[in-house]
């Protein structure tokens, strides 16, 4: 296997109404954090209160980040979710995020709600943001080697692995691919 790994698990913030968020979230942090690698929730920082959770990723730009800074009371990882609009890769590296991911790369039915991002935006976006660079969106192990033109860090992926009869096959074709 290549040398890249998992540098994060984001959990998703849509929760079934029968699951018990907290009890999912700390078992996740368990395993997770026993290899080393960070756990992240989709936007709903308020979780942070009563688990072990490392970060979260935001799909729009937050309201009030250091209200929200001040209520987690203890470092924490944060990344925001970008499109072709540069402003909000400017907020990003004004508020000193750790990272950004562009969405979506392609189209996706995970990433309905992201428009197609444009190439040009995250060259653009590597001469604002000097942080870590995700893409994600779409990606497959046949249409990652498009993506080579491009300066990131890794890519985010949920479909390909999560909708795989063989998770660990998959994970090992990204590999192979990236």
């Amino acid at each position: 296997m290549a040398s890249e790994k998992i540098v994060a698990i984001q959990i998703w913030d849509h929760f079934k109404q029968e699951q018990c968020p907290l009890t999912l979230i700390n078992e996740v942090c368990e395993i997770s954090h026993s290899f080393s690698i960070p756990v992240f929730i989709n936007n709903k920082w308020e979780l942070f209160k009563t688990t072990k959770l490392d970060g979260v990723h935001f799909d729009e730009i937050p309201e009030d980040l250091e209200l929200i800074k001040k209520q987690i009371d203890r470092n924490f990882l944060w990344g925001l979710t970008c499109n072709n609009d540069l402003t909000t890769v400017r907020w990003a590296a004004d508020n000193n995020a750790d990272y950004i991911s562009f969405c979506s790369m392609f189209p996706s039915l995970s990433a309905n709600s992201c428009e197609l991002v444009v190439f040009d935006t995250i060259k653009e976006a590597k001469t604002i943001f000097k942080k870590p660079v995700f893409l994600a969106g779409g990606i497959t192990p046949e249409n990652i080697r498009e993506l080579k033109e491009l300066d990131f860090t890794g890519v985010a992926v949920i479909s390909g692995i999560m909708k795989s009869d063989d998770p660990v096959t998959a994970v090992e074709a990204y590999y192979n691919n990236l």
